[in-house]
């Protein structure tokens, strides 16, 4: 299983000093030194934390994936088209959340299709997070997503059997459309066992854990124990 590891947390602690360190790219390559297989990051229309700045100088430097996380607005899709990074991930953004608060829904997601269109005519791989739920699934399939991100925020916050089966069973459903399945929202070092235990489930992006426990551990530890528990 394959980990992105979001650093925007990373970004968050730069901007409550507006402080040009901590440095996000130097966070990214400690990811890579641990082992990380990706690097995610979320460019939020308030730019509370990853700039463009950071955008461009992580495409010219990393030598793993980039996964832009977005909303579907002009402004992002425009960003991307120059940035040109490996994929781009959308996702519902609402000004006053805290973070993600649930995936995106493809049944009120007006020009989505052209969107996700033009985007793919840049060479540039689209992933959406959506909710564990069948439908969302089959609209991502039949939107061109190459990549779905199964939302597992009620499994973090219950992970038990109940919550571990939805993601199991859309998980499934999606892998026979043709779909490369990921995961997020909510990881971290104890209900990571239950989503590995998912085959479907080929990559997980994690960041809030990882960054907190870098706290203690550093940030190339950090991302080397996850990938431990990952298999």
């Amino acid at each position: 299983m394959e980990l992105s590891v979001n650093i925007d947390h990373v970004a968050t602690l730069r901007e409550a000093r507006k402080e040009p360190f901590p440095d996000p790219v130097q966070a990214a390559f400690e990811v890579i030194l641990g082992g990380g297989d990706g690097i995610t990051v979320h460019i939020r229309q308030d730019r509370r934390h990853i700039k463009e700045r950071d955008l461009f100088l992580l495409k010219e430097v990393l030598t793993v994936p980039l996964n832009i996380e977005m909303a579907q607005v002009p402004e992002m899709k425009e960003i991307a088209i120059k940035v040109k990074p490996h994929q781009v991930t959308l996702v519902p953004e609402r000004p006053e959340e805290v973070t993600t608060e649930g995936g995106l829904n493809l049944k009120s997601a007006p020009g989505i299709g052209d969107h996700i269109q033009e985007l793919k005519d840049h060479g540039i791989r689209i992933s959406i997070f959506v909710d564990p739920d069948l439908e969302q699934i089959r609209l991502a399939k039949e939107l061109g997503a190459e990549v779905i991100e199964i939302n597992t925020a009620a499994y973090s916050k219950s992970p038990d059997d109940v919550e571990l089966s939805k993601i199991k069973r859309v998980a499934e459903a999606a892998f026979e459309l043709g779909l490369v399945v990921h995961a997020g929202h909510g990881i971290d070092y104890h209900n990571i066992h239950g989503i590995k235990q998912i085959p479907q489930i080929t990559g997980c992006s994690i960041g809030f854990a990882i960054i907190a426990r870098a706290v203690f551990v550093g940030l190339r530890n950090a991302v080397r124990e996850m990938k431990e528990l990952m298999g």
